[in-house]
C-alpha cells in the first residue's frame, strides 16, 4: 500500500485535565534535575557551562496544570495515522503530538510502551503529563510544557512523491517555533522524523531538545547504545561518570532496567565520531531502534527501578496489569540537565529514525559488552546504512519550508500572536491569525493600543507574557491595577525581583481586587526570605478571595451546612457572570499554598481557619486530605492525622521525586511507610 495520512479516533479511559491553575508560576514545581554548585565544579568544564546556561527559574508564561483527578472515563480522542504497508504510527495532536502508537505490521509488534490509559501525573515542567510512546520534548529539562496542550498538524509533500505529516507549535518557555515532519516512505521500516527549532529573534536563545520513547520492558530487555560509560544522575543533585554495563565493582548491570533498585537517568558517553543510536531489545534479540544524524548527539536511558517507589510511580502511571516500561532518549547534549545557544536567526534541524531490529540475542545478552554493542551497530547498519540516514536528512530538508496543505489540526493561538507582533517570516510553519483566541485578546489590545482592556472582574487575571517585548509594552501602558499584576509578573521573570514587588505593590493600592497581588506578594516574601510576612500576605489574599467570592455569590451562605448542599460548594447560580470553575481552581490553588506558609510559622489557627473556608468539594480531594493530615498534626492530633492515613487517600499531582507523603507519616509514627505513600526515587539517607 502507498503511505497514507488521515484522521482518527482513539478510545481510552482518560482523567479530565481539569482548569488550569489560575496562579502565575513564579517558581518552578521542585525540578528534580539539578546538580548543586559543589558537583558541578567536578564535571567536563564545557558540560558545566551548558549546565549553568539559562536554567529554567519558572515556568512562565505558561500556567500550571493540576486540575486532574485519578478517576478515568472512556474518551474519544482525535488522532492521525500515518502508515504504510509495514509501519503504522498513531499520532495524539491534541496531546502534544505524542506518537501513541508505532505498530510493525509483518511481525504484529508495538515497538513502544502503548498506556492503555491516560492519567495526568505532575511530571511536565508545568505538571501534567503521562506516559508512553514518543513524545517531544524542548524548551528547558524536563518534560515539555506541550505534554497535554495541542499543536498544529497538517500534509505537506514528502521528499518520495508522497505526503508527510507536519507538526508545529510555537514553544513558549524559550519563545521558539519548532516543527516535526513525520515521514514514512513507501515500503519502509522506519519512520523518519525531520525536525527544526527556529530563532527568529535577534537574540541567542537557550535551547533544549529530547525525544522521548517509552519501551516496555521485562527481565529480558537490555537497552545497549554504543559508549563505554554513561553519566549517572539518581536524584542525589550528583552527576558521574560510570562504566558501562556495570557501574560499580561487583555491581547490577543497568543496562538491563529491571535489575536496579532505584529510579536513575544514564546518559551515554557516545564518541564523536560514532554513530548515533540507542536499542531495546528483549530476550530474543528484537526491538526498537533509534538512529539519527549527528545533530542528536545524546543518548539516555532512564529505568524506574525494582524498589517501592519505582513500582509505584509505575503503577500510578496506569491500570494494573499494564506491563513496566523504561525510556530510551536522544538529544542535542551530552545530558538532559544542559541547555546550549542556538544563535540569532539561526536554525538547528536534524533527522531521526525509528523502527525494528532483530539481533542475534546470544550476542545482545553477552557479558561481553563490546560483543553486545557491536552486533547492534552491525545489524543495524545491514537493515538502515548510516550513510541512508544521512541521504535522507539531506532530501528532507528542502521540504522543511513547504507550506503545509491540508489542516488536520489546530494548536494555540500564541504563535500568531508573536507573528503579528514582528512580522516574523517562517515558511512551512504558519502561525495564522485565524488561531488567534480569547486569551490571546488582550495581548491584542495591548499590541493594537498600547493597553491592556479593562479587567473582567468575573473571573481571575488572564495568564501574563513575559517576553521582553511585552514587558517593555507594559511599561509603557497605563499604570491601572491589572497592568501593574502583569508588569509584576513579567519582572519577576526577567529576574528583578525588587521592581516587580514594587509593581505589586503600586497596583494594590488602587486595586478592587486584592487577591492576585497579595499573592504574589507573599511568593515574593518566601523568595526573600521572610516567612512571617509571606504569612501575613497569604492569610490577606485569601481572606481577600474568599470576601470576593461572596460577593459574587460563588460559595455557599454563612448559614448552609458545609457538608452539604452543592457538591462543589458553589451557588448554582453564579452572580456578575463569574465562572464557577475558574473560581473554584483559584481558590483551591490559593489554599493549597497559604495553609503550608501558615504552618510553617505556627500560626495553626490561621492555617485551619483557610481550610474550613475551602468548599466541600476541594476539602475532599486527595492534596487536601493531605493537608487535612498536616493541620492535625500542627493542632498535635497526631491519632486523628494517622487516621487520615489509614483512612486513605491519594494526590493526584504528587510531584517527581517528592517525599513529603514519608515526611509527614514518620512525624506521626515509626511504623513502615505504607507502600501506598511510598514513591521516594533515591535511597534514604
Amino acid at each position: 500500500m502507498a503511505t497514507t495520512v488521515r484522521r482518527a479516533v482513539l478510545t481510552l479511559p482518560a482523567a479530565p485535565l481539569g482548569p488550569e491553575n489560575p496562579l502565575p508560576a513564579l517558581r518552578t514545581l521542585d525540578e528534580a534535575h539539578t546538580v548543586d554548585e559543589h558537583a558541578r565544579r567536578k564535571l567536563p568544564s564545557d558540560m558545566a557551562r551548558q549546565i549553568g546556561y539559562e536554567p529554567l527559574r519558572t515556568p512562565l508564561p505558561v500556567r500550571i496544570l493540576d486540575g486532574y483527578g485519578r478517576e478515568r472515563r472512556e474518551t474519544d480522542i482525535d488522532a492521525i495515522v500515518i502508515e504504510n504497508d509495514r509501519l503504522r504510527a498513531t499520532v495524539l495532536p491534541g496531546l502534544g503530538g505524542r506518537i501513541h502508537s508505532l505498530h510493525h505490521k509483518p511481525t504484529g509488534r508495538e515497538l513502544v510502551y502503548r498506556n492503555p490509559v491516560l492519567q495526568p501525573a505532575c511530571f511536565a515542567l508545568n505538571g501534567a503529563w503521562f506516559s508512553g510512546g514518543i513524545e517531544w520534548n524542548i524548551g528547558a529539562t524536563g518534560h515539555t510544557t506541550l505534554s497535554c496542550a495541542p499543536v498544529h498538524a497538517a500534509l505537506v509533500p514528502a521528499p518520495d512523491g508522497g505526503e508527510m505529516l507536519r507538526l508545529w507549535e510555537w514553544e513558549r518557555l524559550r519563545d521558539l517555533p519548532f516543527q516535526v515532519d513525520l515521514w514514512l516512505p513507501d515500503g519502509s521500516d522506519f519512520l523518519y522524523v525531520g525536525a527544526r527549532i527556529r530563532n527568529p529573534h535577534e537574540r541567542t536563545a537557550p535551547v533544549y531538545w529530547w525525544s522521548n520513547i517509552a519501551v516496555e520492558e521485562d527481565e529480558g530487555t537490555r537497552v545497549l547504545a554504543p559508549a563505554e560509560s554513561a553519566w549517572h544522575f539518581g536524584y542525589e543533585r550528583r552527576l558521574r561518570e560510570v562504566p558501562v554495563p556495570v557501574a560499580e565493582p561487583g555491581g547490577t548491570d543497568h543496562t538491563y532496567p529491571t535489575r536496579a533498585e532505584f529510579p536513575a537517568d544514564y546518559f551515554y558517553e557516545v564518541p564523536g565520531g560514532a554513530r548515533k543510536w540507542i536499542a531495546s531489545l528483549d530476550a530474543r534479540g528484537t526491538g526498537l531502534v533509534h538512529t539519527s544524524t549527528d545533530t542528536l548527539r545524546g543518548r539516555k536511558l532512564f529505568l524506574w527501578g525494582t524498589g517501592r517507589g519505582g513500582r509505584n510511580w509505575q503503577r500510578w502511571l496506569t491500570e494494573p496489569g499494564t506491563p513496566g516500561y523504561a525510556e530510551i532518549q536522544a538529544g542535542l547534549a551530552r545530558t538532559q540537565l544542559e541547555h546550549i545557544p542556538l544563535e540569532a536567526e539561526g536554525e538547528l534541524s536534524w533527522l531521526e529514525a525509528y523502527g525494528p531490529l532483530t539481533a542475534d540475542p546470544e550476542a545482545v545478552h553477552a557479558d561481553d559488552w563490546d560483543r553486545a554493542r557491536t552486533e547492534v551497530t552491525e545489524r543495524l547498519e545491514a537493515v538502515l546504512p548510516r550513510a541512508d540516514v544521512d541521504a535522507a536528512y539531506r532530501a528532507w530538508l528542502p521540504y522543511a519550508d513547504a507550506e503545509p496543505g491540508e489542516r488536520l489540526a489546530a494548536g494555540s493561538g500564541w504563535g500568531a500572536l508573536e507573528v503579528l507582533r514582528a512580522g516574523y517570516k517562517l515558511p512551512g510553519t504558519p502561525f495564522e491569525e485565524s488561531t488567534l483566541g480569547e486569551e490571546q485578546e488582550p495581548w491584542v489590545e495591548l499590541l493594537t493600543t498600547g493597553m491592556l482592556p479593562a479587567p473582567d472582574t468575573a473571573v481571575p487575571p488572564g495568564p501574563t507574557l513575559v517576553a521582553p517585548h511585552w514587558r517593555d509594552m507594559l511599561e509603557t501602558a497605563l499604570d491601572e491595577p491589572l497592568t501593574e499584576y502583569h508588569l509584576g509578573v513579567a519582572q519577576w521573570h526577567a529576574g528583578d525581583l525588587a521592581q516587580a514587588v514594587r509593581s505589586w505593590e503600586r497596583g494594590l493600592r488602587r486595586a478592587t481586587s486584592r487577591w492576585p497581588l497579595l499573592r504574589c506578594l507573599a511568593v515574593a516574601d518566601q523568595q526573600g526570605g521572610h516567612p512571617g510576612l509571606a504569612a501575613d500576605h497569604y492569610a490577606a489574599a485569601f481572606d481577600s478571595l474568599y470576601e470576593e467570592s461572596g460577593s459574587r455569590g460563588l460559595r455557599e451562605e454563612e448559614t448552609g451546612d458545609a457538608d452539604g448542599g452543592d457538591a462543589d460548594g458553589l451557588a448554582d447560580g453564579v452572580a456578575d457572570g463569574g465562572d464557577r470553575e475558574a473560581w473554584t481552581a483559584a481558590t483551591a490553588a490559593l489554599g493549597r499554598e497559604a495553609i503550608p506558609a501558615l504552618l510553617a510559622v505556627d500560626r495553626t489557627a490561621e492555617a485551619r481557619g483557610v481550610w474550613d473556608r475551602l468548599p466541600p468539594e476541594v476539602r475532599r480531594r486527595g492534596a487536601f486530605r493531605f493537608a487535612e493530615a498536616q493541620l492535625l498534626l500542627a493542632e498535635g492530633e497526631k491519632a486523628a492525622a494517622r487516621a487520615v492515613f489509614d483512612a486513605g487517600f491519594e494526590v493526584p499531582d504528587l510531584r517527581e521525586g517528592a517525599e513529603t507523603l514519608g515526611e509527614v507519616w514518620a512525624a506521626l509514627t515509626d511504623d513502615p511507610l505504607p507502600d501506598a505513600y511510598e514513591f521516594r526515587m533515591r535511597p534514604k539517607g
